[in-house]
């Protein structure tokens, strides 16, 4: 199966409850959930979008569940000052251009 199809077919065994699928997205949430304090450490944010034709469909609810999960038991001082946010599905699958093209004009 080529790279670009297996989003796709772990999407569709979710669909379908299967619990190989879901395991896939706890365990992106669980990376998320660890990953996003350590941006803080680097990065002044306020808040993170979870993109991408990954977490489209069912599957990105669990993602966000267990990355707020982890965080929030975690690094609680700084789930405080960071929320994270899933966008709509269609959002979602435009990934990183949503957020760009809500970016404000540069003036030089």
């Amino acid at each position: 199966m080529d790279l670009p199809e297996r989003p796709v077919e772990v999407r569709n065994l979710m669909a379908k409850g299967d619990e190989r699928a879901a395991m896939i997205y706890e365990t992106i949430g669980v990376n998320r959930g660890y990953t996003i304090p350590h941006y803080n450490d680097c990065y002044d944010f306020a808040h993170m979008l979870i993109l991408g034709r990954v977490p489209t469909g069912g599957g990105g609810d669990s993602v966000l569940s267990e990355a707020t999960e982890v965080f929030e038991q975690e690094f609680p001082e700084v789930a405080r000052e960071i929320a994270m946010h899933l966008p709509d599905g269609k959002t979602r699958r435009f990934g990183q251009a949503a957020p760009a093209a809500s970016l404000s004009k540069i003036k030089n």
